[in-house]
């Protein structure tokens, strides 16, 4: 029962990872004639092997995984994940086989506008593309809070903006976003985003998408529909942001290029970190891998001194 309870908790998403990671584990013992039983020694091998066959700094999550699913049959695996031999194991693979992270380039407001630009006589699909490309950008979003997963059984309800949450004033518009990575309660947040003088302007965007929705599906609850009415996939987005971007432009590219930008615009680490919805220690990493974001406001402060 308790092991139901806890596993009930677990985001669909991440159970399916979890137990993706956790068959890993078991095909590895079944090779190698292990006992599943998760002593240091046997995870400390696990580690070795799995670093042999995909990117180091990834089998630290594949850990997380192999603990959440077993603990209720080995109350001990967190002690054990956490011992010297199996973080130091860890650490030895990624210096000897770890490879530098290519990350995505942030997206830019000439790029926004390029979007705005060839789209002269937009259809609804083309509406609903650039509302979410505007959206993830001034709103600091991650794709996934704005798009469906492409796998059907990790589709949730609850992480859907729905169209009742949405307020539109003269120089503003929000809209709840029920949860997000961050947000361990589905308690929400509210996103704000102000209207921008000339060409790239979210408000102008945002608006024109919502009439074309309203006007198609006044009685269905997602903000985000495309022209079947359906909630829009995280493929079908890239899918048309490729079609004009390279591949160095990506899903997350929206969320880096907007704290670019703010950065750029003199705002401080802390609004940043507020508007993009970071916990302290997650912006703290975030800025740390993404360093043109970092560059931003070291450039905007040495301006302002």
């Amino acid at each position: 029962m308790e092991h139901l309870l806890q596993e009930r908790a677990i985001d669909p998403s991440s159970h399916i990872t979890y137990t993706s990671h956790l068959q890993s584990y078991l095909t590895f013992c079944k090779i190698h004639g292990f006992d599943m039983n998760p002593t240091p020694d046997t995870l400390s091998f696990y580690v070795v092997f799995m670093c042999h066959h995909i990117q180091p700094r990834s089998v630290g999550q594949y850990l997380s995984g192999i603990v959440n699913q077993l603990e209720h049959l080995y109350p001990h695996i967190r002690t054990n994940r956490s011992s010297a031999l199996v973080t130091r194991t860890l650490a030895g693979c990624n210096k000897r086989l770890g490879s530098g992270v290519t990350r995505k380039d942030p997206l830019t407001l000439d790029n926004l506008l390029a979007f705005s630009s060839h789209a002269r006589d937009p259809t609804h699909d083309d509406l609903l593309f650039l509302s979410i490309l505007f959206c993830g950008f001034f709103g600091l979003h991650r794709l996934g809070e704005l798009t469906w997963p492409d796998r059907l059984d990790s589709r949730d309800w609850r992480k859907v903006v729905m169209r009742t949450t949405v307020h539109v004033a003269m120089d503003t518009f929000d809209y709840i976003l029920p949860t997000h990575k961050a947000d361990r309660f589905f308690e929400g947040n509210k996103v704000v985003i102000a209207k921008r003088d000339g060409e790239i302007d979210p408000h102008f965007v945002f608006t024109r998408y919502l009439a074309s929705r309203d006007r198609r599906f006044p009685v269905l609850p997602a903000l985000w529909l495309k022209a079947d009415g359906t909630v829009p996939a995280r493929s079908w987005f890239l899918a048309r942001l490729h079609a004009r971007m390279p591949r160095s432009i990506g899903g997350h590219s929206l969320r880096s290029g907007g704290a670019t930008y703010f950065a750029s615009q003199g705002w401080p680490d802390d609004r940043i970190q507020a508007v993009g919805r970071w916990t302290s220690e997650a912006f703290r990493m975030y800025i740390r891998k993404n360093p043109v974001v970092l560059q931003a406001l070291l450039h905007a402060r040495a301006s302002s001194a």
